[in-house]
């Protein structure tokens, strides 16, 4: 079996057909994990767990099971039962779980082998996976599966490291502005942010009720679909005819492109009109006014009340001030600080004003705003998607600078207007950049509730762009 080219899909079938045993795909890809300790993907690997579990599969498993004996990787802001799950913080690190989030519970229930908790930005708060408080490797920050120096994006950082170096095919994620599709781009492999709601958030490390999300990240867009009918239900998706596919593309989404980027962007769109698909050019007027009226508001003032929460369902008794007193990572700890903790928003003269009126206005006004400026472009320019580079530029320097607010700013430029709107986004790998030999991706939005088109949309461009190479 060529471990390399393995997918979910692919191993469901071997395990059905009895070529391979789960036993032997875990130990492959705890192996593989061990032997990549220096990217920090991972902040526990549950060795012993995995392969029990792995050996009961086999022993009596159920072979019709959606995801029966497959190993996977959870990211550590969503709780397993056992397992630390320390949302990539020091004050978290025992805090043990002792039930599965739902989503967990819903992978688990499908037969799947889970081997681990990836590591993160911490608290989830960036982009980059630059996180101090944890490591494998002889530095620190979660690296990229193609080229060690550089950024794994974040804050799903360790399950998109694990998923291009090929250690597992599949895991979970979570996303607020761009926390699955970031990482999945950048690590060459296919995510899902589902539509806000679609997945049940309890047993989650939150920063806001209103933008976060559970998303499946994996090998392939089929493997993506795989693990949303496990998560939401349904039956199996179907490639879409892309003859019926209309997709729009916004010319405020190409700016802040490198070179690399925007040849691989521009080479993609050129194979979607090849294979069928309509591609018209939009407006979206005031979306980056919208989006700036919503984004920061609404995350910063909620992750205070949502982490006061949660920290009382963990029963760990610590308060978000002991927890903030221990943040490691510098860019995280002056959030929480100067912003989070105070409740306070920065003005663009630099002075800090109650974030509360700012935030009403932000869910009464801006997000609605927000949301019917989509609504609007879908409905008129009779879109299925808006299509754009997922990230504007391929993995950067994995330092702490790679976690400047310009950085953040930049490299969820275009995920975060359909997070704060709630609607889904699919990622999908296009291409190892000319010059940089670095993945790129591809992201397609779509109304609310449509992600099941999305992801019928993504299956079938699959075919058109092919997986890209794994990492040499």
């Amino acid at each position: 079996m060529d471990f390399d080219q393995l997918t979910l899909s692919q191993a469901v079938a071997d395990l059905r057909a009895g070529k391979v045993t789960s036993t032997a795909l875990t130990t492959e890809a705890l192996s593989r994990a061990k032997a990549r300790a220096e990217l920090n993907a991972f902040v526990t690997l549950d060795e012993a767990g995995a392969l029990k579990a792995a050996a009961a599969f086999d022993a009596t498993g159920d072979r019709t099971k959606p995801l029966g004996g497959v190993p996977i990787v959870i990211k550590d802001n969503i709780e397993v039962a056992g397992l630390p799950c320390s949302a990539g913080t020091p004050a978290l690190k025992d805090y043990v779980p002792k039930a599965d989030a739902p989503v967990v519970a819903k992978l688990r229930a499908a037969g799947a082998v889970i081997i681990g908790k990836t590591s993160m930005h911490e608290l989830a708060f960036g982009i980059s996976g630059y996180n101090t408080a944890f490591k494998t490797g002889a530095e620190f920050g979660v690296r990229n599966a193609y080229d060690r120096t550089l950024i794994a994006g974040g804050s799903s950082s360790g399950t998109g490291a694990a998923l291009g170096a090929r250690i597992v095919a599949g895991g979970l994620g979570t996303d607020t502005g761009g926390s699955v599709r970031v990482p999945a781009a950048l690590n060459g492999c296919a995510a899902l942010r589902p539509t806000v709601g679609r997945y049940p958030q309890e047993g989650i490390a939150p920063i806001s009720h209103t933008r976060d999300t559970a998303g499946p990240m994996a090998a392939t867009m089929t493997d993506v679909a795989l693990l949303d009918r496990v998560i939401a239900g349904g039956d199996t998706i179907a490639p879409a005819d892309l003859k019926q596919v209309r997709i729009g593309i916004a010319r405020a989404m190409l700016t802040n492109l490198d070179a690399d980027t925007e040849a691989a962007f521009e080479a993609a769109v050129t194979q979607m009109k090849a294979g069928g698909i309509v591609v018209v050019e939009i407006e979206m007027p005031q979306l980056a006014e919208f989006n700036g009226q919503v984004s920061f508001p609404v995350a910063l003032y909620e992750a205070y009340f949502d982490l006061v929460a949660y920290l009382k369902h963990t029963g760990t008794g610590l308060t978000i001030e002991a927890l903030a007193e221990e943040i490691s990572s510098a860019d995280v700890k002056g959030t929480y600080d100067g912003l989070v903790i105070p409740r306070k928003l920065p003005t663009p003269d630099g002075t800090l004003v109650d974030a509360k009126p700012i935030y009403d206005a932000a869910i009464k006004t801006a997000r609605p705003a927000l949301q019917a400026l989509y609504a609007k472009t879908f409905a008129n320019n009779r879109l299925d998607a808006i299509a754009f580079p997922t990230t504007p530029r391929v993995a950067i320097a994995s330092n702490p600078e790679s976690s400047s607010l310009e950085n953040f700013g930049l490299f969820i430029q275009n995920t975060d207007p359909g997070s704060n709107a709630g609607i889904p986004g699919v990622q999908i790998p296009i291409a190892l950049g000319a010059t940089s030999k670095l993945p790129v991706g591809l992201e397609l939005d779509g109304p609310a509730g449509s992600d099941r088109r999305l992801l019928a949309i993504g299956v079938a461009l699959e075919s058109v762009f092919g997986r890209l190479p794994p990492p040499r």
